[in-house]
């Protein structure tokens, strides 16, 4: 049976496949500025994967709790501002896309750290 962490990496690597696909499409046919649709969709279908990935790894990476929920944090921040400024003008709140980006390099530094940690099992 498949763990939170696992699992919500799982639900949010298709959340952010299809925001990152709903977004491009945005982008490409003109709507609003195009720029931050582009920006929010790049960020949204770059961590997709990493999630799927991280969710497939499951329990054998030690900690991957913290990177899984910090990457997911970052992306909603990011990529919600940028997406709150094309639907309303308005932001999430003063400095979440920089806050979200920020806690992307975090959470991608901590899962290089990780990288290097014995994994469970024994195995490599």
């Amino acid at each position: 049976m498949m763990r939170w962490p696992f699992r919500t990496a799982l639900g949010f690597a298709g959340l952010f496949g299809a925001a990152g696909t709903a977004g491009a499409a945005y982008a490409a046919h003109g709507g609003g500025d195009a720029s931050l649709a582009a920006i929010a969709a790049a960020i949204a279908f770059v961590h997709a994967p990493t999630l799927l990935a991280l969710s497939l790894a499951g329990e054998r990476l030690r900690g991957a709790a913290l990177p899984i929920l910090g990457l997911i944090a970052g992306v909603l921040l990011f990529s919600g501002d940028l997406a709150m400024r094309l639907a309303t003008g308005g932001r999430l709140f003063a400095m979440a896309a920089p806050t979200g980006g920020t806690v992307l390099i975090l959470s991608w530094l901590l899962l290089g750290v990780l990288a290097l940690l014995p994994v469970r099992g024994g195995k490599p």
